[in-house]
């Protein structure tokens, strides 16, 4: 004998058989909303880079700004990448306020950027010392592959267009890395991958050896950063 099955009832399994079936084949469409979202940053970024690779624009305002030194004020610049650009935030201690230091450091940049920028944002400016932090990003290859002979010779550059304006000249070493951390994605941090402790140990020689061939001074970081496997210290 068939029973008879109340269409609301039939109408319910259904409409639960519809949903089990559309959440099994859904995608999640979060991860790809979020990797669209870093495709388009990043065509924004290329699309700046292509307009103004060295990023001149960065600091021009700023430039045109700044008054000329008074007699007798010790003006230093600081030319580098990302340690460089964080210097001056309130969240890692706006360091040396009040004195007449002026930060000229961009994320991410390289020696050839910086390079461009040099006479801008450096020799402009009239400081009686550089201070250049400069070379992790290059071995990185973050504005493709660099040999340690041309990061070199972009900071010998650096070096001699500040002595022939009368720039007193710290080359600083190029700081240890570490494997730790995560990426956004959740994905483990291995620095040492594009950044091999080895090569850092090589550019921080020639640094050394070129400052002290050249009438500038040499500021170790890495000696005072690194660890007894050659990281970074993990309390820094």
């Amino acid at each position: 004998m068939r029973i008879p099955v109340p269409l609301s009832a039939v109408a319910l399994i259904c409409l639960s058989s519809f949903s089990a079936l559309c959440s099994a084949q859904a995608p999640d469409i979060t991860p790809l909303s979020k990797q669209v979202a870093r495709l388009e940053e990043t065509v924004a970024r290329n699309a700046k880079n292509l307009q103004d690779w060295p990023n001149l624009a960065r600091y021009r305002d700023a430039n045109a700004a700044a008054a000329v030194p008074v007699a007798g004020e010790s003006r230093v610049v600081f030319m580098g990448d990302s340690i460089t650009d964080m210097w001056p935030e309130p969240r890692f201690g706006e360091f040396f306020p009040g004195k007449p230091y002026i930060g000229r450091g961009i994320s991410g940049q390289t020696t050839p950027q910086m390079l461009i920028r040099f006479r801008p944002d450096v020799i402009a400016l009239k400081p009686r010392v550089v201070v250049i932090l400069a070379g992790t990003n290059d071995i990185a290859g973050n504005t493709g592959p660099m040999s340690l002979e041309e990061i070199e010779g972009n900071l010998a550059s650096m070096s001699e267009l500040a002595h022939v304006n009368g720039i007193r000249v710290v080359l600083s070493s190029v700081l240890p890395v570490y494997d730790g951390g995560h990426a956004t994605d959740g994905t483990p941090l291995l620095m040492t991958d594009r950044r091999p402790p080895e090569r850092i140990m090589a550019l921080n020689e020639w640094i050394k050896s070129y400052a002290s061939h050249h009438g500038d001074t040499y500021l170790n970081y890495f000696s005072a950063m690194v660890d007894d496997r050659g990281f970074l210290k993990k309390d820094l």
